[in-house]
Formats: C-alpha cells, sequence, structure tokens
C-alpha cells in the first residue's frame, strides 16, 4: 500500500472512527519527539513539543501507531501512556 491509497493527493486530513487525521500527523509526532530527546532543546520548545504530541494521540490512536510500534524513550512512552 502507498500513502496515496491511503490519502490521495489534494485531501489534506481523513476520518477514521469519528477522529480527524491530517496528512503528516505521524511525521510531526516523530519531529516532537526528536524535540523531547534532544539535549539542546529549550524548556519551551520541549512544552510546545508536549502540548503537539498531547493533541495528536487521538488521530495516533487511531491509525493504531502504538498497537504496531512501541516508544523505545522512557520519558516519551510515560507521556503516550498517561494521555
Amino acid at each position: 500500500m502507498r500513502a496515496e491509497d491511503i490519502l490521495p493527493d489534494g485531501l489534506n486530513e481523513v476520518q477514521l472512527d469519528g477522529v480527524t487525521i491530517r496528512k503528516g500527523s505521524v511525521g510531526a509526532f516523530l519531529a516532537n519527539a526528536r524535540i523531547l530527546a534532544a539535549p539542546a532543546s529549550t524548556a519551551e520548545e520541549r512544552d510546545d513539543a508536549r502540548l503537539d504530541i498531547i493533541e495528536a494521540l487521538p488521530a495516533l490512536r487511531a491509525l493504531g501507531l502504538f498497537d504496531l510500534l512501541e516508544v523505545r524513550d522512557p520519558a516519551l512512552r510515560a507521556l503516550v501512556d498517561a494521555h
């Protein structure tokens, strides 16, 4: 299956189980996870990344991301599990 089979060109979001999933949700999660893990990230950057991750969790769960992949970073895993 290719990305365009799930979200064709020209569409920016899809509804799955009543949850809106935007194109880029998984990529944004990964980018925010990198910010949390980077020693050079500021406290403000980390706070913003945490909020963005929490906001994205319903979409990521609707995709089944955490049913197939395990978050290895303990702090990120705790954040995901807490919300």
